[in-house]
């Protein structure tokens, strides 16, 4: 390998670990307030980067919330397998899993709900956030395969992510009531989707 190859592999792994400060940076943030009060340049100033220069690493935005949710997705994936590599889960512990999992995790619930109300994004972020959804949903799917759930799984699989997500966010900051309450309310509500495909057929 020549001289200029390998300044070029420094600038490269250089600027991806400044990819991963900033990412860093954000999802830290996430957990102690919303997205929408958080800005670029208060970013770019956690990350230790220019305002300016925080835009050459991603363009907008909804770039870095996106990259942001992949890197905590692919998290979350990595302990579902680990999870179930384990112990396969019933449906109604794996619908209980999940519901503690986005409670106790701010940044990932903080993340998944600004993206999925804000409905637009330019195509190049809705890709990966598309793509990203498609792999963890199919998390999903495995565990109503393993549980011998018959049917369009696919669909099986949209709909009990779409329910459980719904549940974390009816409930998750519900006012008037203790965590422990707000708990064991959302896990009721999950077991009850759990058997609802356990007992018979959705369709």
């Amino acid at each position: 390998m020549n001289q200029n190859s390998t300044f070029a592999l420094l600038r490269n792994d250089e600027r991806e670990v400044r990819r991963q400060v900033i990412i860093d940076s954000t999802i830290k943030m996430l957990s102690q307030r919303p997205f929408v009060e958080i800005g670029m340049r208060e970013i770019a100033a956690a990350a230790g980067v220019s305002p300016a220069s925080i835009y050459r690493y991603f363009p907008g935005r909804n770039d870095l919330l996106v990259e942001a949710f992949v890197h905590q997705m692919n998290m979350i994936g990595h302990e579902f397998n680990l999870k179930m590599a384990d112990k396969p889960m019933s449906l109604e512990e794996f619908s209980e899993y999940v519901v503690d999992h986005l409670a106790n995790n701010e940044a990932t619930f903080q993340m998944m709900t600004y993206l999925m109300v804000v409905g637009q994004m330019p195509p190049r972020v809705l890709d990966k956030y598309n793509e990203i959804l498609r792999r963890f949903i199919a998390e999903f799917r495995r565990v109503l395969e393993i549980n011998d759930i018959q049917g369009d799984l696919r669909i099986f699989a949209q709909t009990f992510f779409s329910a459980l997500a719904g549940i974390t966010m009816a409930y998750r900051n519900y006012p008037g009531r203790s965590k422990e309450e707000i708990r064991k309310h959302m896990k009721r509500h999950a077991r009850i989707i759990a058997l609802m495909f356990e007992r018979g057929s959705p369709e």
